[in-house]
């Protein structure tokens, strides 16, 4: 007979505690906790929390190498302990044991284990059954493995091995140029690898608009780092202690290790999803603008569900899916003013639409623009690469997207949300009032050349 709950929640990720909160504190739910792999998922385990401090790291030695003489400050050349820096990382993140306590305190049931439904309102974990009228999917998602001949050779990395490295690689091949792949190539390029970058596309972060991520190309060209575009992976083969990749023209690439950062593969092959009527696309679970899935009484969140794959995305999802479940129901998943950023230096940071987007959409589109290097705080530290584009439009003023390429980049963009969300104008931007010296200006800059 199957122990029963309020709410069976699959997944321990930033969505699946989101959830299990806001139905345990809101409404009184008993929630059952079910977690295959680690509790407290990828996000602070080993993804957005330890990739960001890595980033810190590599800045910092880069600021040494790179600003230090310049400025005036004596502090040599810097040197990266890369054992240290993981025992650092490792330091500044919740342990298994304390993530258990503090899941269990918070008065969930924990249940360890591979979930696979039974039915709609049944859900089995080992010899273990487990009942509940709303479940909630949230099972995240893992790296894509690219079909490319002799990768079953290739001991690859990908953003969780490659926190566990104890020496820096002497030459990285990053296969992929998204956010994942764009941070560790600068991260290991920083910390002393040698890094190539093969993209598919013929642009970094390819969701981004274009002339952002020229900007951020031309950023991580300077530091060394070579991207090759429109190119895959055409075969691996082992030679010794290296991986030998083909490229497109016969080029091969001899190199000390290999980072898959290509795609990414949601986590529902095991779930027998079919059993209750659940619906998938490509494996993703098929969700409507409540997180509804196509069964009654099962809702999805996260990455394993069709949507936007960020951590903020998947606890906002998640908490439309509990209001959903035990409030009216009225909330929707909106996400035409959502804040995005790859943590680059400089960090890539927009909101709203591309200028392609907008044009795409019908509107009668203008841009306006300002370089990175003629913003004063930038100068400190010597920037060549960046800018501050805004996409608004003609008829209306009406600010459609935001792009910048810049450090603070992310809380610029953050910050500018709720203005797009109500409606601001390239008017309202370059008449408003701006911090001296900083980043942020740069903005205003750019709204006042719609003025002319």
């Amino acid at each position: 007979m199957a122990d029963t709950f309020d709410l069976i929640v699959i997944g321990a990720g930033s969505g699946a505690r989101d959830g299990a909160a806001k139905a345990s504190r809101e409404h009184g739910a008993r929630v059952a906790l079910v977690e295959r792999t680690r509790w407290g998922g990828s996000c602070p385990n080993v993804a957005c929390r330890p990739t960001k401090a890595y980033l810190v790291a590599a800045e910092l030695a880069y600021t040494v190498d790179e600003l230090s003489d310049w400025m005036g400050v004596r502090c040599g050349p810097a040197e990266v302990d890369l054992a240290r820096v993981r025992a650092w990382k490792d330091s500044i993140r919740r342990s298994q044991e304390s993530w258990v306590e503090f899941l269990t305190e918070k008065g969930y049931e924990l249940v360890a284990g591979e979930a696979s439904f039974v039915d709609a309102r049944t859900v089995r974990v080992g010899d273990r059954e487990l009942g509940a009228e709303r479940i909630l999917v949230a099972a995240g998602s893992r790296t894509a493995v690219p079909p490319v001949p002799g990768i079953e050779d290739v001991d690859w990395l990908d953003h969780v091995s490659a926190l566990e490295l104890e020496q820096v690689p002497e030459s990285l091949l990053v296969v992929g140029a998204g956010p994942v792949g764009l941070e560790f190539a600068q991260i290991l390029a920083r910390f002393g690898s040698r890094v190539t970058i093969v993209n598919h596309g013929p642009q970094i972060a390819g969701r981004s608009d274009t002339e952002a991520a020229d900007e951020l190309q031309a950023a991580l060209e300077d530091e060394g780092i070579e991207i090759v575009g429109n190119a895959g992976v055409e075969a691996f083969a082992r030679n010794g202690d290296s991986t030998v990749a083909t490229l497109p023209g016969g080029r091969k690439l001899t190199v000390s290790h290999v980072l898959l950062a290509s795609g990414r593969a949601p986590n529902t092959g095991e779930l027998a999803l079919d059993r209750a009527g659940v619906d998938t696309d490509r494996g993703y679970v098929v969700v409507d603008e409540r997180q509804r899935t196509t069964a009654a009484g099962i809702w999805a969140a996260g990455d394993c569900a069709i949507g936007p794959q960020f951590t903020p995305a998947a606890q906002y999802q998640a908490r439309i899916a509990i209001d959903d479940m035990f409030g009216n129901g009225t909330r929707r998943a909106d996400y035409s003013a959502m804040p995005t950023a790859i943590f680059t230096d400089p960090e890539l940071g927009a909101v709203g639409l591309t200028e392609h987007e907008a044009r795409a959409a019908g509107h009668e589109v203008d841009v306006v623009k300002h370089p990175l290097a003629s913003v004063t705080r930038a100068q400190y530290t010597r920037a060549k690469h960046g800018l501050f584009k805004i996409v608004f439009d003609v008829g209306s003023r009406k600010v459609l997207g935001v792009h910048v390429v810049s450090r603070g980049a992310s809380d610029i963009v953050g910050g500018l949300t709720p203005a797009l969300k109500l409606g601001l104008t390239v008017d309202d931007l370059a008449f408003m009032h701006h911090v001296y010296p900083s980043y942020s200006e740069g903005l205003k800059a750019a709204a006042e050349k719609a003025l002319v």
